[in-house]
């Protein structure tokens, strides 16, 4: 018997839901879990960044029928689930848990993400591991040098950080993702799940609202998380000075303990176990 976990992920997405599985199979790390991603380096990224020790590429959950065996653990998070596929998988598995669902509330590896007594990065800006469209790019045409540090996306065009060191005090490469998320005591981000990641760590994190993204507007609004609009990279970064100037009160920030998953998991495993050992 084997756990799975499935993380949509690719350069028009991200990696967000590959960081909550990844945070999910290092709980879970005591039973060898692998880690499926539907772009090969978000799995590369979940081990050399993440803890993850096992991953391989799937295109599309529909596809893991194609090395999952039946009586198989899945966790998954993707919107490519309906509820058809959700009936055929729970036939199919021995346990299946959805990100969002059975497995609702705020997942962040605290393994990785601790606090910094004191953090060497005053501002950072991250506009998402993700911009397919180049909107990030458009902002910055034309506009002078900031001084803020800039984190790479993961997905950011190959030579456009060539283009952002005219901008911005300090280009960090995208491989300096958790150290730099640590390290930012004021971290400016469109990535609803990096800005989870930076209150884990202690620090304080202002959403900037992407236009082509849906965010969990009920969860922002429970946690008091400051959010700004604009498509003004000026403008944005004039507002995102004020707000941290007087930061809020972060309401409400609880992640979402595991232990009942890698309890039930445990005890289907050695179940599984007795009955073949029979």
């Amino acid at each position: 018997m084997q756990v799975y976990l499935y993380a949509k992920s690719g350069h028009t997405i991200g990696l967000d839901a590959t960081k909550r599985c990844s945070a999910i199979a290092n709980a879970l790390k005591e039973f060898d879990p692998i880690l499926c991603t539907s772009d090969f380096r978000a799995g590369a990224f979940a081990k050399d960044n993440l803890g993850v020790k096992k991953y391989v590429n799937i295109d599309v959950v529909r596809n893991l029928h194609n090395i999952m065996q039946r009586r198989d653990i899945l966790i998954y998070d993707t919107p490519e689930a309906n509820e058809e596929m959700k009936k055929d998988m729970k036939e199919f598995c021995s346990l299946l848990y959805g990100v969002g669902e059975e497995l609702d509330g705020i997942i962040v590896d605290e393994s990785i993400y601790k606090r910094v007594p004191n953090p060497t990065l005053e501002k950072t800006i991250f506009f998402g591991d993700d911009d397919y469209n180049n909107l990030f790019l458009g902002m910055i045409k034309d506009s002078e040098e900031f001084d803020i540090n800039l984190l790479m996306g993961h997905y950011f065009f190959l030579g456009n950080e060539k283009i952002f060191i005219n901008h911005f005090s300090n280009v960090i490469d995208e491989e300096e993702y958790v150290q730099t998320v640590q390290n930012s005591k004021y971290l400016l981000t469109t990535s609803l799940q990096t800005a989870l990641e930076s209150l884990a760590c202690g620090n304080h994190p202002v959403l900037f609202k992407r236009i082509d993204k849906e965010y969990d507007e009920i969860l922002i609004q429970q946690l008091n998380l400051p959010i700004i609009e604009s498509t003004n990279l000026k403008e944005l970064l004039n507002q995102f000075d004020i707000v941290i100037k007087d930061y809020p009160i972060i309401s409400n920030f609880k992640i979402l303990n595991l232990d009942t998953i890698v309890l039930e998991v445990k005890e289907k495993i050695e179940l599984f176990k007795r009955l073949t050992q029979i």
